[in-house]
């Protein structure tokens, strides 16, 4: 798309460009402050039982228990998708990936990624005057039409794929560390990724604390192979993985400390959370979905209900449990509502502004939330009710095999107890309302390979 298109349809979007005040107030009082900045640290593969404020014992989290006890813990935050890609481009643009046919997951040889005709929240933010970065794993394109800095960020550091894809009888080249468009490293040194990543993430925020900034950590870790730095190696009760989160953890506090040291925390919405839940066919080294049902690579709770943690002091209260169901797809509208801007209105937006439950001011509207596993509708959760389809095949080379599946998640958050028989009425409603949103669809991209 050329500069003159692109700049055409992000008017369209209503954006103002110039960085500009906005008027904004704790839970709702009236102030005017400079945009707030916005950092999203998003891990990969982490269970919902990894951190000690959502239930792990063995694994020390005290930066993170400390940013939920000053904000917001979610107990019903998800990924929109169970894998890698899917949840990335949803994130990044509130859209369903079977949209943009980003429902599976790219690999070293793939040829595709996400197109220009998305609008990615760097690229929204970026018209209303913001400085934009990535650090950390990219994975929505390798070649360099679908580069970060060809989707808004106008800074990457990080791996442009998942940290096990050197796969040489795949013929995969040694996994690249890049820099914007070029390779600084090659192979990497997975031991010091997080270490690396936090000391970029760090640099960034001191570099724009006087301007708004947009800043994406997308994590490698704990995806497997599980890697860290001599300085954590060893020291945790929870193992190797144990070792990754503790270290990521710290990375956590280092950013904190770094919005403090400039000036800007009050001015900063921290959000944490993670792509999919725990790699479990990984054994030790997989993670621990706590009291939810299986995870990665299944629409089970386990498998796409992650930890939401969200700080922004002077705004979200502290200490607040959340039990308000929200997902990743609702932060674009969400960043661009605070920065006085509104979404693209020339295409389906399937996330919401989360703003007024995020400050106190409102709720929520109702709405439903449609669970794919790569390009088939497999789950929905509408209120309390989730009902899961019919299912027969394998996961992670394990057999798994269920009939039409109905939970109350507000009783039943570890979907024991399938209640479809005693509620036909409610699997006919939820099932006719899954096709309506198949139906609603139109003309799906073709699958990125």
């Amino acid at each position: 798309m050329s500069t003159i298109s692109r700049r055409s349809m992000l008017a369209g979007m209503g954006l103002a460009l110039g960085g500009g005040l906005f008027a904004r107030g704790a839970h709702g009082a009236d102030k005017t402050v400079r945009r707030p900045n916005f950092v999203v640290i998003y891990c990969d593969d982490l269970g919902y039982g990894d951190l000690g404020c959502y239930g792990a014992e063995k694994i020390k989290t005290p930066r993170l228990d400390a940013m939920a006890g000053e904000g917001a813990r979610f107990t019903d935050f998800y990924s929109c998708a169970a894998v890698c890609t899917p949840s990335r481009a949803g994130l990044l643009t509130a859209r369903y990936p079977i949209r943009s046919g980003l429902n599976k997951v790219l690999f070293p040889g793939s040829t595709g990624g996400i197109e220009d005709s998305e609008i990615t929240i760097a690229q929204a933010l970026k018209a209303l005057g913001y400085a934009t970065g990535c650090i950390g794993k990219w994975h929505l394109g390798h070649l360099p039409p679908f580069l970060p800095t060809r989707h808004g960020f106008d800074y990457y550091f990080g791996l442009p794929y998942s940290n096990d894809m050197e796969v040489k009888a795949r013929k995969d080249p040694p996994l690249p560390l890049m820099r914007n468009e070029e390779i600084v490293e090659q192979p990497a040194n997975q031991d010091l990724l997080t270490k690396r990543y936090t000391e970029e993430a760090v640099r960034f925020i001191r570099e724009h604390k006087d301007q708004p900034f947009f800043l994406y950590i997308p994590h490698s870790m704990p995806h497997v192979p599980l890697h860290v730095s001599d300085s954590f190696r060893g020291k945790s009760g929870g193992g190797l993985y144990g070792d990754v989160i503790e270290e990521i953890d710290w990375s956590v506090g280092q950013v904190l400390d770094a919005v403090k040291d400039c000036g800007i925390e009050e001015n900063t919405l921290v959000i944490f959370s993670s792509d999919n839940g725990p790699w479990l066919a990984k054994g030790e080294h997989g993670g621990n979905a706590g009291p939810l049902r299986m995870g990665k690579g299944t629409t089970f709770e386990g498998g796409v209900r992650e930890p939401g943690i969200f700080r922004w002091p002077g705004h979200i209260a502290a200490g607040r449990v959340e039990h308000a169901p929200a997902i990743t797809l609702d932060l674009l509208p969400t960043f661009v509502a605070l920065a006085g801007g509104t979404p693209p209105s020339d295409r389906s937006i399937d996330g919401q502004n989360i703003a007024p439950l995020l400050l106190g001011t409102g709720q929520p509207s109702s709405r439903d939330f449609f669970f794919y596993l790569l390009e088939d509708l497999q789950a929905m959760r509408s209120g309390p009710w989730k009902l899961k389809r019919p299912f027969k095949g394998s996961v992670y080379g394990k057999p798994e095999e269920h009939p039409v599946l109905l939970f109350n998640l507000e009783n039943d958050p570890g979907e024991k107890n399938n209640v479809a028989e005693q509620h036909p009425d409610i699997v006919k409603q939820l099932e006719e309302r899954m096709q309506a949103f198949e139906k609603g669809l139109g003309a799906v991209p073709e699958t990125k390979k």
